[in-house]
């Protein structure tokens, strides 16, 4: 794979934006139940119930390909209800209520700070999504705006539509054919702003991405934190259709996910030219039918193999007809041809993966064995060939599958919904969407946009970054700088909250570097900065404002609940033995390294401060505040010195 970048306008790359972002509401979307994730043990207690969902056709008699596909997977889904945070409109139960006021109302202000025209009348409508994230079989969604536009050096990107939305279930974890979901996320408010094709690079992809996430944090109503923001990302170059990249949380994923996709697309594109050039038919691809090479199999050292038939799998293989060394052509960083067929196997056919020449001899399967593979299929020096290992029916269905994605690789680009992986690259999650899985809700009625509401919404519009830094800067006393790294980071609406509660016995500028600079520093050391709550964070600020810890304890703090995120404050201050020094303790402490020192002291004199600064904070650090230790240090230094020279 050549790294060189591509020119991006001779390939007309083109990218438009999903932006999903979770509203802070009171209250869900179509209920009453608070806008929270409950807590493990609140889960562990919680009833659950099964349900099954098929496609059905929509109002114009049509079943939607991805509907289509969820049901072919066969999955059963299992939902906890926790009580807290989930009542039975979210089990299906019970019609929902009208929509949230306090949503509609964020959505509008959002919708005019991007310049967009607000509809006349809201109307809600279903959208199929029969994969188990919704317990009806469809989402809910309300287009609230159209058109507007976002400003960015390289061109004005223009917005199509923005919708307020349900957000789906919350998946808890997937195991042999079963879904769990938690019902807790089902129905927060989102809103959904979804840009024209206007983006022309990677870079400009990040801007606009950025300045849509500030105008909506500005606004103080929407969540924050893992999962709260997602970007979907529709990718096109010439010559290939538009691919959806879904779920890229990370901004800094952005530039790197459209990268890793246009590498992909190029990649595909060439492995068509090549097969075509060589000649390759659908008809010889479609021909070729699994063989039984169990036995050939036995014969090999692969443990893994070998269980899996004595558990009473059967191994069957198919030849590709020159596609030999198309496996193996890397696509994506670490990511090949074979890893692609690999995908479509696990999401088609429910198989764990697969086994394609290019990558042997391997896996304990010898040179002999391949070529005996090879004569018992009867492959060519020019074809390849891919093993699956499962129970039969499985087995032979997906190497049906792998067929039918090799017969689309003569084609060119199959549409598809991808999604992205933490290292920027993609990964196949099934067929894209069509028109037929939107049909009208019901159970709602329309709701006329009044200039009544128009005029409320007005007091959840969001300020200039200008404006809201002047706004910080004079409330709590912060540095620009400082007011400019919060209002680019995550953090601003906590750090708010936090300064007012207790910026009056802890200093705003504590709070504003603890939230963009030490927790930053423990993401860089690898820590699991997420498991560091707002309840955490609000604790820690309490026990420095009661004098319980100092704020240089703050970073050992933060270290261990990135740990142990159950442990109490109190436990933490045992544990770290983080109780504050009284002034006569320090005075104690400051004495004894002078007196351990002193010839040393006696000769540098007042200069020996830094030594002996060193060694106090070596024994007092996090126990009382730097400050204090400074002039302590300083004031006994004198002394000492005044007494041994007298």
């Amino acid at each position: 794979m050549s790294n060189a970048r591509p020119n991006y306008k001779d390939l007309e790359l083109r990218v438009g934006f999903e932006i999903h972002q979770q509203l802070d509401t009171e209250h869900k979307l179509f209920c009453n139940c608070p806008t929270r994730l409950v807590s493990d043990e609140e889960l562990r207690n919680s009833p659950r119930f099964v349900r099954f969902l098929r496609a059905t056709k929509s109002e114009l008699g049509e079943v939607d390909e991805a509907a289509a596909f969820e049901e072919r997977r066969k999955r059963v889904f299992e939902y906890i209800a926790p009580s807290p945070a989930s009542c039975l409109v979210e089990l299906d139960e019970e019609p929902p209520h009208e929509m949230n006021r306090e949503a509609l109302l964020i959505g509008i202000a959002i919708a005019k700070a991007l310049n967009a025209n607000i509809v006349d009348e809201v109307h809600v409508m279903r959208k199929i999504v029969i994969d188990g994230s919704n317990t009806a079989g469809f989402q809910r969604t309300a287009i609230i705006a159209l058109g507007g536009y976002i400003d960015d050096p390289e061109g004005r990107v223009g917005i199509q539509t923005i919708a307020i939305e349900e957000d789906a279930a919350r998946k808890i974890e997937e195991r042999n054919g079963i879904v769990v979901y938690s019902l807790d996320r089902l129905g927060i408010p989102l809103i959904e702003i979804s840009t024209a094709p206007d983006v022309k690079s990677p870079e400009q992809a990040r801007r606009v991405a950025e300045k849509i996430g500030l105008l909506l944090r500005l606004t103080g109503k929407v969540k924050r934190g893992i999962g709260t923001i997602r970007q979907d990302i529709n990718i096109s170059i010439k010559g290939a259709p538009k691919i959806e990249v879904k779920g890229v949380q990370r901004l800094e994923l952005i530039p790197k996910v459209i990268e890793n996709e246009v590498r992909r697309i190029l990649g595909l594109l060439k492995i068509k030219e090549e097969l075509l050039q060589r000649g390759v038919t659908e008809e010889q691809i479609q021909n070729r039918k699994p063989i039984d090479i169990t036995d050939i199999l036995l014969k090999s050292s692969s443990g893994f193999i070998k269980r899996s038939i004595r558990r009473g799998a059967k191994a069957y293989a198919v030849c590709l007809p020159k596609f030999g060394g198309i496996l193996g052509r890397e696509l994506q960083l670490n990511r090949r041809f074979g890893t692609e067929l690999a995908d479509y196997v696990r999401q088609w056919s429910g198989v764990g993966g697969l086994i394609h020449s290019d990558e042997l001899p391997g896996y304990g399967i010898d040179k002999n064995i391949v070529e005996s593979i090879k004569e018992k299929l009867g492959c060519g020096d020019n074809d390849a060939f891919v093993i699956v290992v499962d129970q039969e029916p499985k087995a032979l269905d997906a190497l049906n599958v792998v067929k039918w994605r090799c017969i689309e690789a003569l084609r060119g680009i199959p549409r598809e919904t991808r999604a992205a992986n933490p290292d920027g690259t993609t990964r196949y999650m099934r067929p894209q969407p069509g028109a037929a899985r939107m049909y009208p809700e019901t159970d709602i009625p329309p709701i006329t946009i009044t200039e009544e509401l128009l005029r409320e919404a007005e007091k959840y519009r969001p300020p200039t970054p200008d404006e809201k830094a002047e706004e910080i800067i004079k409330k709590f006393a912060i540095s620009r700088a400082l007011a400019w790294q919060l209002i680019h980071s995550e953090y601003l609406n906590l750090f708010e909250e936090l300064a007012t509660e207790f910026g009056n016995k802890v200093p705003p500028t504590v709070i504003a570097t603890t939230l963009v600079s030490t927790l930053k520093s423990l993401l860089a050391e690898g820590l699991d900065i997420n498991k560091i709550t707002d309840e955490h964070l609000r604790k820690l600020f309490a026990a420095v404002a009661q004098g319980k810890i100092s704020k240089e304890a703050i970073p050992e703090v933060l270290k261990l609940w990135c740990k142990e995120p159950a442990l109490t404050i109190d436990k933490i201050i045992d544990k770290l033995s983080l109780k504050p020094l009284t002034l006569e303790d320090l005075t104690r402490i400051v004495d004894e390294i002078l007196m351990k020192h002193q010839d040393y002291v006696l000769s540098r004199g007042e200069r020996a401060f830094g030594l002996i600064m060193g060694q106090v904070m070596k024994v007092v650090r996090g126990k009382i505040d730097g400050k204090t230790v400074a002039e302590t240090v300083k004031k006994r230094l004198h002394e000492f010195l005044e007494k041994k020279i007298t």
